[in-house]
């Protein structure tokens, strides 16, 4: 009878333990705010997510300018990756599937299968430690991925910071080192941005420029075919401002494509975009020193329920989500995503906005 007794208490403790540890994971989810005047950004260390971009327009009314939800747990079932850091590999892996030193790497087909965003359970799904916090300033979260994590080999240490450059400038700066094998890498940010706020209907009317003259083709499961291809002469060419609106009608179900950015060589940043939203005035422009840009028109985006309960419908932002070429792994010809332990990956996006 003592015996089971003591094999009871046991069971309570270690019960309590488990609990104990769930309520502390669950405390560990929280809210940065980084603010500066008119201009605030608002961050959760839950796949360290953009929650909100605050902006003044023209007039200086204050906006929501990215896509999301209420809720933090709507972040914990969302299927948009609204705002999240994307990895240990961003956009798609053909057939789930890669080779590296001889040894072939099986990961979660959660896209008609090929392996999307991470796999089923990427970086924006999970919690981050925050490192350090300053509310004018910035914030640095950090995430140890595991060796077989989501089937990627090797340990990597992972740390992203968001901070502001001046008065009107956000900028991320994104790192990530092999501890024991080499793994290929490619983070990326996946906010959706209407500069009109995140409740003004379709991005149709946004003028944007691309400073990418090529593109990586795909196949029906937006797979790159491994050809690059130049954008003159087609409905894929943003080298001069034009509404994304303009020839919408010709690419079937919204743009979702990589772009070849032109100009990378030889500089820390190079310009990736403009985008312009005539009614407030809003402009944002990005740099970036990736090779490639995936300029996506939200086309999957079905009657989302957002912020203050408005129903995001197709169209209604764009993402402009710096990046390594899609599927990398699989495409010798196209620049390499491994890194080795010995090397450091890194990977800055800068945003500056103005309103006139």
């Amino acid at each position: 009878m003592a015996e089971t007794s003591l094999l009871l208490f046991f069971s309570f403790v270690i019960l309590f333990i488990i609990i104990g540890n769930s309520c502390n994971a669950a405390e560990e989810i929280k809210v940065y705010e980084l603010k500066k005047g008119d201009f605030s950004v608002k961050i959760t260390n839950y796949g360290a997510t953009v929650l909100s971009v605050i902006l003044p327009d023209k007039h200086g009314k204050l906006d929501d300018v990215v896509l999301g939800y209420n809720s933090i747990n709507d972040y914990k079932n969302d299927t948009t990756y609204f705002g999240g850091l994307i990895g240990r590999v961003a956009n798609r892996i053909g057939g789930a599937k890669f080779k590296l030193n001889g040894v072939e790497y099986k990961l979660p087909a959660n896209d008609h299968g090929n392996t999307l965003h991470g796999g089923s359970r990427g970086f924006c799904d999970v919690i981050w430690k925050v490192e350090n916090y300053q509310e004018d300033s910035h914030v640095t979260l950090t995430y140890n991925s595991f060796d077989g994590e989501q089937g990627f080999p090797g340990d990597l240490s992972v740390k992203v910071t968001y901070m502001f450059i001046g008065a009107n400038k956000l900028a991320l700066d994104m790192q990530a080192k092999p501890l024991n094998k080499a793994t290929p890498v490619n983070l990326a940010s996946h906010t959706y941005w209407n500069l009109g706020g995140a409740t003004s209907g379709s991005i149709f009317s946004h003028t944007i420029q691309i400073f990418g003259s090529k593109i990586t083709p795909v196949d029906d499961k937006l797979i790159p075919t491994g050809t690059i291809t130049p954008v003159k002469g087609t409905a894929y060419d943003f080298l001069q401002p034009r509404t994304i609106g303009s020839k919408f009608s010709e690419i079937p179900g919204g743009y979702d494509i990589n772009y070849v950015l032109d100009n990378t060589e030889g500089k820390h940043l190079h310009r990736v975009a403009t985008v312009h939203e005539s009614k407030s005035g809003r402009k944002m422009e990005l740099w970036t020193n990736k090779p490639g840009v995936q300029f996506y028109t939200s086309n999957m985006l079905e009657n989302a329920k957002g912020k203050d309960e408005f129903v995001y419908k197709k169209y209604a932002a764009l993402c402009l989500e710096t990046q390594g070429f899609p599927d990398s792994v699989n495409h010798p010809n196209f620049p390499s995503q491994i890194v080795n332990p010995e090397e450091t990956y890194k990977h800055i996006m800068v945003y500056r906005f103005t309103a006139l």
